[in-house]
């Protein structure tokens, strides 16, 4: 057997490209249904504040600006000089979005490039461009008179704020409706909301050895996806298949809050809960080796897609055996396992509509009870 280094990562290694279509199974559409959302409770408020006021919450780390899923700051100095220019000139700008996060924080949904302008510039960070305003062009905010210098610290901005209490369906489903830039990913949207140990958690795991081995190379980095994956193991995990209510956006959330929790008062339970994820990999690599999380049936010419609802139950359900114990049977969980693939329940439960509760509750149970009848009890 090839020896995994679960801390090293990969590099020099074949990655898709943008452009090629991701191909998953077992994964529910990412569509928002605003039908369920009862008009009066979506709890969106707006507030008015001074670029001043504005900038000292950023620079206090009320504001957060870098999120992983917000694009590198991309405007040309050129675009940044005008929009100061029309904070000069008093011109209404469009309105900003936050999102507040469980600790208070606002987390920037749609502005960000217009927020780093107003702090790079005031910070003296930016010099005008502006050809035709002689009295502006080459100017830093030091430079101006007091009188410039107060109507640009003076302007009122208004946000539109969703609240913490916003279901977590509904929270994303108004990033997808308000965010300005590239079309955001669920995942990526999370990563801004749960920013802490347990984003960076996802953001390690993602890049091992053993997790792009286990994976394949299939899934994207600039989707966040492969990060997703990691979310739903972490979330099935350490909530267990008993707390899933049928909402996958609220579980995946509640999971990331729970590891941000962990992270803070017991860090030590976060390297556990590495070494349980790569422990599964571990193992269904040993077992399935490139078939790993993926439907097998014989009569398959081409090995198929990775399966997120397959890789929730084996991921999870390996994560509790210890590789030599495993070994020992290898020949009759293998056959075990391949032998779901004959059954027609465990092929919808694991295929259509995937994220319904009875669906997951099936798969795993009829996982366990084949691993059961083989190893009786033991389990870590």
């Amino acid at each position: 057997m090839q020896e995994l280094d679960g801390n090293t990562v990969m590099e020099n290694q074949p990655q898709n490209k943008p452009e090629e279509e991701e191909q998953i199974e077992g994964l529910d559409p990412e569509i928002g249904s605003w039908g369920d959302y009862p008009l009066d409770d979506l709890l969106i408020r707006h507030e008015n504040r001074t670029i001043h006021d504005v900038i000292r919450r950023i620079e206090q780390e009320n504001y957060i600006m870098d999120p992983d899923f917000q694009r590198d700051f991309i405007w040309e100095e050129d675009k940044q000089s005008k929009l100061i220019e029309s904070v000069i000139m008093r011109i209404p700008l469009p309105v900003f979005y936050m999102a507040e996060d469980d600790e208070g924080r606002m987390v920037v949904v749609d502005g960000l490039q217009r927020l780093s302008t107003f702090r790079r510039f005031v910070n003296d960070d930016l010099r005008l461009k502006l050809p035709d305003r002689s009295e502006l062009n080459g100017k830093r905010f030091s430079d101006l008179s007091s009188k410039i210098q107060n109507r640009i610290e003076d302007c009122n901005l208004i946000f539109y704020i969703i609240d913490s209490n916003v279901p977590e369906r509904a929270r994303l489903d108004i990033f997808e409706r308000v965010n300005g830039g590239v079309p955001l990913t669920r995942q990526q949207m999370r990563n801004c909301l749960f920013m802490g140990p347990a984003t960076r958690f996802l953001k390690d795991e993602s890049i091992t050895n053993i997790f792009l081995k286990a994976t394949d190379y299939s899934l994207k980095t600039t989707t966040m996806r492969d990060r997703e994956f990691v979310n739903r193991f972490c979330a099935f995990q350490i909530l267990g298949v008993e707390n899933y209510r049928g909402d996958m956006d609220d579980f995946l959330a509640n999971g990331l809050r729970k590891m941000n929790k962990i992270g803070k008062e017991e860090p030590s339970r976060l390297s556990l809960l590495s070494s349980e994820f790569r422990r599964g990999l571990s193992n269904n690599l040993i077992l399935f080796g490139r078939q790993s999380f993926r439907k097998y049936k014989p009569e398959y010419e081409r090995r198929s897609v990775l399966n997120a609802s397959f890789w929730d139950v084996m991921s999870t359900s390996f994560s509790h055996y210890e590789e030599e114990h495993l070994q020992t049977h290898s020949e009759a969980v293998r056959s075990s396992i391949l032998e779901l693939f004959k059954n027609e329940e465990f092929n919808t439960a694991i295929t259509y509509g995937p994220n319904d509760s009875n669906k997951v509750r099936a798969r795993f149970r009829m996982v366990q009870e084949k691993l059961e009848e083989i190893f009786g009890d033991y389990a870590n």
